[in-house]
């Protein structure tokens, strides 16, 4: 299935160097490598190979290569550095395009070497607005299940996603984490992991959590930042308009992966709505270089709002998740009137659309089909 930001890509190539960032297996070579196939001399490199690693090093693709792929590339010592020669060396005619997940994402966030010389895209699992652009069906019930994972999505039965999931956790814990950073117990990150998903959506008290895996909570913040920057996690952190205390304030942790989620549907649907507004603001940010935020509503008594999408550090949007609730909850219509914003109730099982005590309730998988990507 084609990926809704490959003519973006394409676009972005013509005028900067590209990254395409994102999970483990979620299909960043397999874009690359289609990308590469519309260029009559592109050159397909991967770090991880012996033979492509010693050509890297050398530099010894042809003058006249139109498309250069490097995969991999953070696994190189000095690669910034590096690519930051290639770049301001490169023939007039050459695009460069570089693929790569945690470290890649990570490194590229710790200087600016390469500033003003790239364009990054995140690339994401399946959603339902990037499957509804194909003009397929998009099955609520599929989505929840499979997850949005290419591997997982088209498998043939649930008995192949199953498999997958299962051995895709395990390299995850085994080798990118210990990859990643050296881990000094093992045992606990893996709790920590287990712990998590069933807290999905839940803001997160490090304290709980260390009291639970006996470590401390210092430990606990660390674990679940390498979980993050791993992307098998990410954080939803509340609203403030000043944006250093929300960064500090208590996040809810959701996983790019929805099949990892232990809990009923109404749980498993807010995580796949959590990531479809990533998603969303991903894309805000990547392709239309807008200010925007994921955030959640929480205040000192309780009251909470699932999720806002906020542009410019000013609330856009209020979102609720249901699994089969119409009636808007009273949170809802309160901070819709308190902050003057409008607000949606998104509803797994719907019958009727309307608009109730001035919030848009709707379908949930329509809602999600309508975003950017």
């Amino acid at each position: 299935m084609e990926r809704q930001q490959k003519q973006h890509i394409i676009n972005d190539l013509k005028k900067k160097m590209v990254f395409i960032t994102g999970p483990r297996q979620v299909g960043k070579t397999w874009l690359a490598k289609e990308i590469a196939r519309l260029f009559p001399r592109s050159v397909y490199l991967n770090y991880d190979s012996a033979g492509d690693r010693k050509l890297i090093k050398e530099e010894a693709w042809l003058e006249d290569t139109t498309l250069l792929v490097l995969d991999e590339l953070h696994k190189m010592k000095g690669w910034k550095n590096y690519l930051k020669g290639v770049y301001d060396t490169k023939p007039a005619g050459m695009m460069i395009l570089v693929t790569g997940s945690a470290r890649l994402e990570a490194f590229r966030q710790q200087g600016d070497s390469l500033a003003g010389r790239f364009f990054r895209h995140r690339l994401l699992p399946f959603s339902p607005a990037e499957v509804g652009h194909t003009d397929q069906f998009v099955d609520p019930a599929f989505f929840l299940s499979r997850g949005g994972f290419p591997e997982p999505f088209l498998a043939d039965n649930s008995t192949d996603a199953d498999r997958w999931r299962m051995q895709y956790i395990d390299g995850l814990i085994r080798t990118d984490i210990l990859d990643f950073e050296r881990i000094h117990d093992f045992k606990a990150i893996q709790l920590i992991f287990e712990l998590l998903r069933s807290r999905t959506g839940s803001p997160v008290s490090y304290q709980s959590i260390a009291e639970d895996v006996s470590v401390s909570p210092n430990t606990v913040k660390k674990y679940i930042q390498i979980l993050e920057s791993l992307f098998i996690i990410f954080k939803v952190t509340p609203y403030s308009r000043n944006i250093a205390r929300s960064v500090l304030k208590t996040p809810k942790i959701y996983f790019y992966d929805t099949g990892m989620v232990k809990g009923d549907e109404g749980a498993i649907f807010e995580n796949m709505v959590a990531l479809c507004l990533l998603k969303h603001v991903c894309a805000l940010v990547d392709l239309e270089g807008k200010p925007a935020s994921l955030h959640y509503v929480r205040t000192k008594d309780g009251a909470e709002v699932d999720f806002c999408l906020v542009q410019d550090n000013t609330l856009e949007l209020l979102i609720e998740t249901k699994r089969s609730e119409a009636q808007p909850v009273r949170a809802l219509i309160n901070f819709s009137k308190r902050y003057d914003t409008p607000a949606t109730q998104l509803v797994l099982h719907l019958k009727r659309e309307r608009m109730d005590c001035g919030v848009r309730v709707c379908q949930g998988m329509k809602y999600l089909e309508s975003l950017l990507l």
